[in-house]
């Protein structure tokens, strides 16, 4: 018989190692007390002499509530980290957007980035403008920058005018003041007198324009207001000479004077006509959408619906042709870029007249 202080006989003979008993009783796997079903008849037999090792704890089995609760717990972690993370990117896109001008179109809309949807966003925003020169009048258009009544055109639409009126989407028409004028950028700010609520567009930034980006001009060729043609973005950075003469604004609209278009130089070529002897080049936005005489002044929107450009200076076969077939804008037009009419804004309102 071995030591008693690290084996003893069991109930059946079995010798058990120090701590461990045949009814699992001072076991790692069993209890202190014996089970029923184990239990001798009679009196039950006091505990043996000997000091049982510990007993280890249990390792508790995970059910499958605790297990969905644990799964919920990390999916919801991740979830709100994922959400965290989209807000912190949507807040930092809208700053963006905020910066470059908010996207009239929102994305996400039926129809977002067609020429439909632009056209019924942004056309309250255009304007005709008609000016009343001393031998004659010019029609061209305008752009609605304050719904206070602010509107920026081309120097040469309203260049020499005794009176302004513009014409707004709703057909109403209001008289206008020319506030301040920059024949060096053939740009002019027109101030509304009587309306108010007018609509105004939302200017880009046309530093992020690309070539074969889908462009929308609206404004007023020929005098038929609200007229929307749709292209591309051509080039970049072209160079556009136009005159700065007061009476060559008179052909403008083609209701009096000369061949009815605004004469331009563009790669050594003048086009519609003598430019004059006081010129100013400035760089362009290049585009084959169709323009026309009265188009000048008028908007370039990208497919936001956010303006890039105002449209200046275009090239119409019908002012050389023999043939009215022969007639009408031939995709080349240019437009002054919006970021240049953004730096331009606070000389104009200050009343220039360079």
């Amino acid at each position: 018989m071995t030591d008693e202080s690290t084996r003893r006989s069991g109930a059946d003979g079995y010798e058990s190692p120090e701590g461990f008993s045949p009814y699992g009783y001072g076991s790692p796997h069993g209890s202190d007390t014996p089970p029923a079903a184990h239990a001798a008849p009679g009196p039950w037999p006091s505990p043996p002499p000997y000091a049982p090792g510990p007993a280890p704890e249990r390792k508790r089995t995970r059910g499958p509530i605790a297990l969905l609760a644990a799964v919920a717990l990390v999916a919801a972690a991740v979830g709100g980290g994922t959400a965290y993370a989209f807000q912190e990117l949507a807040n930092h896109s809208d700053s963006a957007s905020a910066q470059a001008g908010t996207p009239v179109v929102t994305a996400g809309k039926k129809g977002t980035g067609t020429v439909a949807a632009v056209a019924a966003a942004v056309s309250p925003s255009v304007v005709q403008v008609d000016a009343t020169l001393q031998d004659g009048s010019s029609t061209g258009s305008g752009v609605v920058v304050t719904s206070g009544g602010e509107i920026i055109t081309n120097n040469h639409v309203v260049s020499g005018a005794s009176s302004v009126k513009v014409r707004t989407s709703d057909g109403k028409s209001y008289p206008a003041d020319v506030v301040g004028t920059d024949s060096s950028k053939d740009l002019a700010l027109l101030k509304v007198s009587g309306a108010s609520g007018l609509k105004a567009a939302t200017l880009g930034d046309s530093s992020g324009v690309r070539v074969g980006d889908t462009v929308v001009a609206i404004g007023s060729p020929e005098g038929l207001s609200g007229t929307v043609t749709s292209g591309i973005v051509s080039a970049l950075n072209r160079d556009v000479t136009v005159s700065t003469d007061e009476g060559q604004s008179q052909g403008q609209g083609g209701q009096q004077g000369g061949d009815g278009d605004w004469p331009f130089q563009f790669g050594g070529r003048e086009f519609n006509g003598d430019t004059g002897s006081s010129t100013t080049t400035y760089k362009a936005i290049q585009t084959d959408a169709s323009l026309n005489p009265g188009n000048s002044g008028g908007a370039l929107f990208d497919a936001s619906g956010r303006v890039i450009g105002i449209n200046s200076a275009m090239y119409s076969s019908g002012s050389q042709a023999s043939s009215s077939s022969d007639a009408g804008s031939i995709g080349l037009g240019f437009a002054i870029p919006v970021n240049t009419v953004k730096t331009d804004l606070a000389k104009l309102r200050a009343g220039s007249t360079d």
